[in-house]
């Protein structure tokens, strides 16, 4: 039992007292809903902060801002926080199963899968419903995830980091392709969906929000039901059993959480790189290396990463704006070089 303590609860990094850690989450919470309403206030036009506040509080139908903020702003804000949530909490499941620093949704081929099935779903569909989205999303993650870690665990040794990496690559890239030659090849498809394939924000509206969102807060919440199991697994199967703990439960579950808050996200949109290799390594930085911690700690500071993102994607080049799945390779890219160069050559 000892052995058991002394391993599962680490001593945090920055947050050097256990104490600190509930008020540091709290401090992250403050600063979503700071960036959240910065946010709102940024677009075309700016509105003031005092109209953002009547708008949530004092709605007014007749009111322009007001219309602009309800419609159009608030679910794109609102979708963000959701996807950075969601692709953040799924990373740090997915490196914490695998013990694969570099695994993330979009290096691991899920995203790839999701949004070829979601550009598959338009093409045959023409305008598929909000939940058929969502459920070809659901379904091309999975069968991404399948294959991904099936070529990954042949050969000796089984499912290594750089198998399950090159895997993902692989498919990655193959998927990517089918789904250029869809868009290549169908005007109409191209059209409905060009900007989304990319990673965007731009024009989600609350029901397809509220279509996406249950499946992915479902997925979240389970995640932190099993943040204790998640921890000790984490640390070795070897250890993980030797403690008496049921590995293959855990993996199933966890995957099947995988799967719904990557499909959920990409479904939402679009496939969104890097956040899922960022914030899992950020927050262990942070926190340490017990998940009860990283979960709540990733789904707050992934939630803050897209928001703040999709900001600089709508100022940066005024008054065009561009894909947050661009701005997020701009800052995801050169941490993954240093992630491959140092991280797992040691």
């Amino acid at each position: 039992m000892t052995a058991q303590t002394q391993t599962v609860t680490p001593s945090s990094r920055i947050l050097g007292s256990r104490s600190l850690l509930l008020p540091g989450l709290f401090v992250c919470l403050l600063l979503l809903i700071g960036c959240l309403l910065w946010s709102i206030t940024l677009g075309a036009a700016d509105i003031d902060s005092t109209v953002v506040y009547e708008s949530l509080f004092h709605y007014d139908t007749t009111n322009f801002d007001h219309l602009i903020i309800q419609t159009v702003r608030l679910p794109r804000v609102l979708s963000g926080m959701i996807v950075g949530a969601s692709l953040a909490v799924s990373g740090a499941i997915m490196q914490g199963l695998t013990r694969n620093p570099l695994a993330d949704s979009g290096i691991l081929g899920i995203n790839s899968g999701a949004a070829f099935a979601v550009v598959l779903a338009v093409f045959l569909l023409g305008t598929p419903s909000l939940s058929t989205y969502a459920v070809f999303g659901f379904i091309g993650a999975a069968v991404a995830a399948v294959i991904v870690y099936t070529l990954g665990s042949m050969g000796r040794g089984g499912a290594t980091p750089l198998k399950l990496t090159l895997a993902g690559v692989i498919l990655s890239a193959f998927l990517s392709s089918f789904t250029t030659a869809i868009l290549i090849g169908d005007q109409e498809t191209l059209d409905k969906i060009r900007f989304w394939t990319a990673g965007s924000l731009a024009g989600r509206e609350m029901p397809l929000l509220l279509q996406t969102a249950p499946y992915m807060i479902a997925g979240i919440v389970g995640a932190l039901l099993i943040s204790r199991q998640l921890t000790t697994i984490s640390l070795g199967e070897d250890i993980a059993k030797g403690l008496g703990q049921s590995t293959g439960w855990v993996k199933g579950i966890a995957a099947l959480l995988v799967v719904l808050l990557s499909g959920g996200a990409v479904a939402l949109a679009g496939p969104i790189g890097f956040v899922g290799l960022v914030i899992p390594h950020v927050v262990r930085f942070i926190v340490g290396v017990d998940y009860r911690w990283i979960l709540p700690y990733s789904a707050v500071l992934g939630a803050i990463l897209i928001t703040v993102a999709d900001v600089g994607a709508r100022v940066v080049i005024r008054p065009q704006e561009l894909p947050v799945g661009v701005m997020m390779a701009f800052v995801g890219a050169p941490f993954f070089i240093w992630l491959a160069r140092w991280k797992v050559k040691r």
